[in-house]
């Protein structure tokens, strides 16, 4: 075996999700199962690069897990020839200058979404990549999870006949940090900080649809500021300018329509903080983030309504659990290695930068739904 070091620019691990599945999950879970296995007798060995604005926070990180490199200075970093992958998790009104720099340096390109804080932004770091000839990808890990790859293979197995509609549930009750410290940063709920839940959820709802059930053609949505002041990390009061609840039905290609409710305002009565339902003629599942039940059209019971009595039937138990049928690995650390193949083995990908401008697209054409109350088309969109 020959194993081949892969220095990576990790912008943005200070971050709650930059650390914890970016970089713990994934990058120093790929080291601690000794590289990435690309099957011609090569391994990869990935080496961070931790870059920020907060030395100190770096450090720390980087001696809790045993790692050297350490950076404040992006450009320099940018700049090292031996840097091959730039990845960023930074807030998202950083992201787009970032991106353009290590594209004009040419680094390959991973990052969290949305790319950018609107769809020409979007497209022009599409463009730009492909013009430098840069590998690029975008990070869209709910389809990585074992519950809704488990209703992707009830979808590959045609389960469902007919798909009629799609309905999905997410969120939970974000405290508004007065009496209790609030489980998001505070930028979230401010606009001018990029913050907000369509542009945070629509490019995640984007990429389920399109990749499960169909491009999305149309958006109606309504996005809603119901918790209007919250307390920031130090405990002062702000106003939330930025949308934290959204109410969406997206038409796709195909026919079936999908009805998705986003908040942070919401105590959850769902056995998982996301949740799909799927209907079809031939049955219906429901799926979140580890588990997938599905009721087939032969065993669907015939209820009937009758508001008079107790209901007699235990709906949910009758609905059998989908087999794991397989090992399910961490959903960011499984995208990791298949972008790191993508790069280094030339193995598919198309997960790219311009499927990240398609999230944004749809996040950017439902606030304005939302601003003009109605149905909009969503065009298809090319380089």
């Amino acid at each position: 075996m020959t194993r081949k070091t892969v220095r990576i620019a990790m912008n943005g691990v200070t971050g709650r999700m930059g650390y914890r599945q970016h970089l713990v999950r994934s990058i120093l879970a790929l080291r601690e199962q000794g590289g990435l296995d690309l099957g011609d007798g090569t391994v990869l060995w990935p080496e961070p690069i931790l870059v920020g604005r907060r030395e100190h926070a770096l450090r720390t990180i980087a001696e809790r897990h045993g790692l050297d490199g350490v950076a404040t200075d992006l450009d320099a970093v940018l700049a090292d020839p031996s840097v091959d992958i730039y990845f960023d998790a930074q807030v998202t009104s950083a992201r787009e200058e970032a991106i353009k720099k290590a594209v004009a340096a040419g680094k390959h390109i991973y990052t969290e979404k949305p790319t950018a804080t609107g769809l020409d932004g979007a497209l022009e770091l599409a463009r730009l990549a492909q013009q430098k000839g840069i590998k690029h990808g975008v990070v869209q890990d709910k389809i990585f999870l074992p519950g809704l790859r488990k209703l992707k293979r009830l979808i590959d197995g045609g389960f469902f006949g007919r798909i009629l509609s799609v309905r999905g549930e997410f969120g939970y009750w974000v405290f508004e940090g007065d009496w209790q410290s609030a489980q998001r940063p505070s930028w979230n709920y401010r606009a001018e900080d990029g913050g907000g839940i369509v542009v945070d959820m629509f490019p995640h709802w984007e990429y389920v649809l399109h990749e499960l059930f169909g491009r999305v053609t149309s958006v109606q949505a309504l996005a809603a500021t119901h918790i209007p002041q919250r307390w920031d990390e130090s405990g002062k009061p702000y106003d939330a300018t930025a949308d934290d609840a959204a109410y969406g039905i997206f038409e796709l290609d195909g026919g079936a329509v999908a009805q998705i409710n986003s908040s942070w305002a919401v105590r959850v009565h769902r056995d998982e903080l996301v949740e799909f339902q799927v209907d079809g003629t031939g049955g219906s599942a429901v799926a979140g983030l580890r588990g997938c039940r599905a009721q087939h059209r032969s065993v669907t019971p015939k209820p009937v309504w009758n508001p008079d009595i107790p209901a007699t039937e235990a709906f949910r138990d009758q609905w059998q659990e989908v087999p794991d049928n397989g090992e399910f690995d961490n959903g960011f650390k499984a995208q990791w290695e298949l972008f790191l193949k993508h790069v280094y083995a030339d193995a598919p990908y198309h997960w790219d930068l311009l499927a990240g401008a398609r999230g944004v697209q749809l996040a950017e054409l439902g606030l304005k739904s939302s601003a003009e109350g109605r149905r909009i088309d969503v065009p298809e969109i090319s380089l």
